[in-house]
C-alpha cells in the first residue's frame, strides 16, 4: 500500500509522543507502545482504519517473517527464551542459592553489591543486550540480599551497558561506529583512518564518560535521588519493587537443589560468555572470508551477526546449565515445570520487545528522525554546534528508541555540516552525536536496551524509565556545559577540566540530598 509520510513535519513526532506520553502517565508499556503504533499507522495510511489494521499487522509479521525468517528479530527473542530457561536451570541445580550463601560471606552491603554489578558490566562490554541481560542474571541474587532495590539494579545495568559498549572499539556498538566514521571521513577526504578517528572521539563523549562516572560514584557512595530515593527505602523494609504493579519483567521463582555449588552457577554463564564472544569473531570471520577480505579482530566485530551469535552463545550457556541439571538427578516433571517457567519469564520482556519494534518501524517511515535533523540550519554559530548536535541526538534517540539509527543519520549530518562550517569541529560534532545517541536511548521507555536492562534487573519497566531519568538528566547537563566550551575553544582538556569540576562538585551536591532524611510513600 502507499504510505503517506510527514518528513519535514511536526506531525512525524506524534506517534512517539503518543507512546512516550501515555507510558509516563499511565505507566503500561505494552497499552503505550500499542497506542503510538495505531496513531502512526494512521498517519501513515491517511487515516483509513482498514488500511491502518493491514499495516500493523504487516509490522508484527515482519517481526518474525519478511521475505524469509528475520533472524534479526527472532534469534534475540529465542536468546531471550534461552537464557530464562538457563537461569531458571542454574536455579534448579542449587547455583544460585550456593553463589548466594557464597557472596553473603564476602559481599554483605548494599554498596558492595552494586560496585560488583559496575565492576561485571564494565568487563561485560561486548554487547548491550547480553551485558544487560547476562550482568543482571548474575548479580540480581546478591542484590537481592542485600536490599538493593530491583530499580536500582536496572539503573546500574542501563548505565553501564551502552555507555561501556560506545566507549569500546572492540564491541558491536565500536565496530558499527567504526564503520560509519570511515564512509564519512572518505566522503570529506580526510585521512584519518577510521579506528583513530574513533580513538580520538572517545575524550569527546561526554555523556558516556560522565554517566559511567555518576554510575560508579552512585555505587560506591550508595546515592538515591527523586523516586530512586522512595524505592531504596521499600527496599529496606523488604520491598525490592512495588507489588502493586504486578510480577516485574524477568521474575521467576524456581526451589534448587541445597547439593549445588557456585560452579553451578559460574560454569553455565562463563561458557555463555566465552561461546558468545567466539560467536561474534566467528560469524564476523566468515563475513570478511566470503567477502576474501583478510581477518582482523577489529574487522570481524565489525562484519558480525550480533543475533546469531547471541544464539549460539545462549544454547551453550543452556545445554551446559541443563547438564549440572541431570548430574543433579532431578526429576523429569520437575525439569519440565521448570523449563515452562522459565521460557514463561521471558514472555512479558518478548511482549514489550515485539511491540517496541513494531512502533520503532512505524517511526521510520514516518520518517521523525529526518524531521528532527531538519531542524539543523547553517544559519547558527559554529560554536554552538556540538551543543546543538547533542541535543538533537539526544532527542531523536528519544523519540525514536533507538541509539543506532540515530548514529546512522546524524553522524553523516555532522560530518556534512563541520565541512561546510569548520573541518575542526569534525570530531567535537560527531563525538557529540555518539554522546546525544546514548543519552537519549537511556531516557526512551520505548528503547530496546532500556527495556532488556528492566528485564535483567526483573524490574517493572516504568519504574526503571523514571528512577533512571534524574541521574541521565544530571550527566546531560554536565555533558551539555561541556560541549558549549568545546565548540568555544575546541580544546579537549579545557572541556574535559570543565566538565570534570562540574562531575565533582554535582556529586557532592546529590550526595548530601540522598543522605537526608525521607520517608517511604
Amino acid at each position: 500500500m502507499d504510505l503517506i509520510t510527514y518528513a519535514q513535519s511536526p506531525l512525524s513526532l506524534l506517534a512517539p509522543a503518543v507512546a512516550i506520553g501515555l507510558a509516563v502517565i499511565t505507566r503500561k508499556t505494552l497499552f503505550s507502545l500499542a497506542m503510538g503504533a495505531v496513531v502512526g499507522a494512521l498517519l501513515l495510511t491517511d487515516w483509513q482504519v482498514l488500511n491502518a489494521a493491514q499495516y500493523l499487522f504487516g509490522g508484527f509479521s515482519a517481526v518474525f517473517w519478511d521475505d524469509g525468517l528475520n533472524t534479526g528479530s527472532v534469534f534475540i527473542l529465542l536468546f531471550l527464551i534461552c537464557l530464562g530457561i538457563t537461569t531458571s536451570f542454574i536455579s534448579l541445580s542449587g547455583g544460585t542459592l550456593a553463589f548466594g550463601t557464597w557472596a553473603r560471606q564476602r559481599v554483605s552491603t548494599a554498596r558492595d553489591s552494586q560496585v560488583m554489578t559496575v565492576v561485571l558490566g564494565i568487563i561485560i562490554f561486548i554487547d548491550d543486550y547480553f551485558n544487560a541481560l547476562a550482568v543482571g542474571n548474575i548479580t540480581r541474587p546478591i542484590s537481592d540480599l542485600n536490599k538493593v532495590p530491583r530499580a536500582k539494579l536496572a539503573y546500574l545495568i542501563d548505565s553501564t551497558a551502552a555507555p561501556v559498549c560506545v566507549l569500546m572499539p572492540i564491541s558491536s556498538w565500536g565496530a558499527y561506529i567504526i564503520a560509519l566514521i570511515g564512509s564519512i571521513l572518505v566522503t570529506h577526504g580526510v585521512s584519518t583512518a577510521p579506528f583513530t578517528a574513533f580513538i580520538e572521539i572517545i575524550p569527546m563523549n561526554f555523556y558516556a564518560l560522565v554517566a559511567l562516572a555518576l554510575v560508579m560514584v552512585t555505587a560506591a557512595l550508595d546515592i538515591n535521588l527523586g523516586p530512586m530515593k522512595t524505592h531504596a527505602l521499600r527496599a529496606e523494609q523488604g520491598q525490592l519493587f512495588n507489588p502493586r504493579r504486578g510480577e516485574p519483567l524477568g521474575a521467576r521463582g524456581v526451589h534448587g537443589s541445597d547439593k549445588g555449588s557456585v560452579a553451578d552457577l559460574l560454569v553455565p554463564v562463563a561458557v555463555l560468555v566465552v561461546a558468545t564472544i567466539l560467536a561474534l569473531i566467528g560469524t564476523g570471520a566468515q563475513t570478511l572470508a566470503e567477502a576474501d577480505q583478510p581477518f582482523s579482530v577489529l574487522g570481524a566485530f565489525e562484519n558480525t551477526q550480533v543475533a546469531v551469535s547471541l544464539l549460539l552463545g545462549g544454547l551453550c550457556g543452556l545445554v551446559v546449565s541443563f547438564a549440572n541439571v541431570l548430574r543433579h538427578r532431578i526429576g523429569t516433571q520437575q525439569i519440565v515445570n521448570t523449563t515452562i517457567l522459565g521460557a514463561k519469564s521471558m514472555l512479558g520482556a518478548i511482549y514489550i520487545l515485539v511491540f517496541a519494534w513494531v512502533l520503532v518501524d512505524v517511526v521510520g517511515n514516518l520518517e521523525t528522525g529526518k524531521y528532527l535533523s531538519s531542524l539543523v540550519t547553517n544559519a547558527i554559530d559554529i560554536r554552538w554546534l556540538p551543543a546543538l548536535m547533542f541535543v538533537l541526538s539526544g532527542a531523536m534517540s528519544f523519540a525514536t528508541g533507538t541509539s543506532w539509527g540515530t548514529f546512522g543519520v546524524m553522524l553523516p549530518i555532522a560530518g556534512d555540516m563541520a565541512a561546510a562550517t569548520e573541518m575542526a569541529m569534525m570530531m567535537p560534532m560527531m563525538g557529540a552525536v555518539l554522546a546525544g545517541a546514548v543519552f537519549g536511548d537511556h531516557c526512551s521507555p520505548i528503547s530496546d536496551t532500556t527495556i532488556l536492562s528492566s528485564t535483567g534487573a526483573s524490574c517493572h519497566h516504568i519504574d526503571h524509565v523514571i528512577t533512571q531519568l534524574p541521574y541521565c538528566m544530571i550527566a546531560a547537563i554536565i555533558s551539555l556545559i561541556g560541549y558549549l566550551v568545546l565548540g568555544a575553544t575546541l580544546s579537549v582538556a579545557m572541556s574535559l577540566a570543565v566538565t570534570l569540576v562540574l562531575f565533582i562538585a554535582t556529586t557532592f551536591v546529590c550526595f548530601k540530598i540522598s543522605t537526608s532524611r525521607a520517608t517511604a510513600k
